[in-house]
């Protein structure tokens, strides 16, 4: 299993000490604006669990996001595949930080971490990434690592309920753009 170290951030294979902090970012309304429903202490552990395992069969996922300096879990980043029922397919990339880390970069971090082990390691020809079109802090993440919107693309998600939630933007970049 990979890890993936950038200047000031460790992505890495999520640990039972990151349990209590991300259960924590998932009961944030704020954290959780743009993602729907507050996860339950179980729905929470259920997702590790399903992210260590999709990282096991296929050798990328999302990983655990710790700050070097401190051994801070913050958030997870990584590479997921597309959802099936999606009006397109493909992998993506994302990110998910904790409050406490907002506005110091390190989702840009991340990503380009992200971004450069999907095109170096795992040599795929493309990356999507997928937002609400009001999360207008992961849209500049997205244009801040070079991914292009073409407004054709955004769609409304098949399996969110109408609603503010519902439209979502596709933002892209090919490997070689980087």
């Amino acid at each position: 299993m990979a890890e993936v170290r950038t200047d000031r951030l460790l992505l890495r294979r999520w640990q039972d000490s990151d349990l209590e902090p991300w259960a924590a970012m998932n009961a944030d309304p704020e954290v959780r604006e743009h993602l729907g429903d507050l996860l339950t202490r179980e729905q929470s552990d259920a997702s590790v669990a399903r992210f260590q395992a999709e990282f096991d069969q296929r050798g990328y996922g999302w990983w655990a996001v710790e700050v070097q300096a401190t051994g801070e879990f913050i958030g997870f980043a990584g590479l997921d595949q597309v959802d099936d029922g999606m009006p397109f397919t493909g992998v993506e990339i994302g990110w998910r930080l904790a409050r406490s880390a907002w506005g110091r970069g390190y989702a840009t971090e991340a990503a380009r971490a992200g971004l450069a082990f999907g095109f170096e390691t795992l040599e795929l020809p493309e990356i999507l990434a997928v937002t609400t079109a009001a999360n207008l802090r992961s849209r500049a993440v997205m244009r801040r690592i070079g991914m292009t919107r073409d407004p054709a693309d955004d769609f409304d998600d098949p399996a969110v309920p109408a609603g503010p939630l519902r439209r979502n933007v596709l933002y892209r970049i090919a490997r070689g753009v980087i």
